[in-house]
């Protein structure tokens, strides 16, 4: 579910997310998603990637496919 809100941003910063968007064939909205998912991903804060019952994750899969 998306929810709404206002976002207040310098104009000259949202002139610059809109020119990106464009660049990318994507809204305005969009973009301004897209940033906040990637910089979630960056700092390892993303809902998604994170697991929500705080169970430990499962260790990465080393080279050669065996984590053992």
């Amino acid at each position: 579910m998306k929810k709404t809100f206002a976002l207040r941003v310098d104009s000259e910063v949202y002139d610059a997310i809109e020119r990106w968007a464009a660049d990318e064939f994507r809204s305005t909205n969009g973009q301004i998603e897209w940033i906040l998912s990637e910089a979630l991903k960056k700092a390892k804060r993303h809902p998604k990637s994170a697991n929500r019952r705080g169970e430990a994750s499962s260790a990465p899969e080393k080279e050669g496919g065996s984590n053992e």
